[in-house]
């Protein structure tokens, strides 16, 4: 792999890890703690919705952004030519 390509991969991996992390922490701060009060407005699954961000929504989310980060992944190993 040259110079330019391994620059090219490691900036789309970077790239890809800051917007899983940003998705993450605006789930988890944002909707489990900043935003509560207005999320309480609404219910799902008879639970106040603030709370059920604080208490599984951000879990959910965080194991979407595995699995994504995973496919993500593999779709740049194949296009950069360095998949296993």
């Amino acid at each position: 792999m040259s110079s330019e390509n391994n620059s090219l991969y490691w900036q789309a991996n970077v790239r890809l890890m800051i917007m899983c992390l940003v998705v993450w922490f605006v789930v988890s701060f944002g909707c489990g703690l900043l935003l509560v009060d207005v999320l309480n407005n609404f219910q799902l699954g008879g639970y106040k919705l603030g709370f059920w961000f604080a208490q599984q929504g951000s879990i959910y989310v965080f194991l979407f952004l595995v699995f994504f980060y995973a496919f993500r992944m593999n779709q740049l190993d194949k296009k950069f030519n360095v998949q296993e």
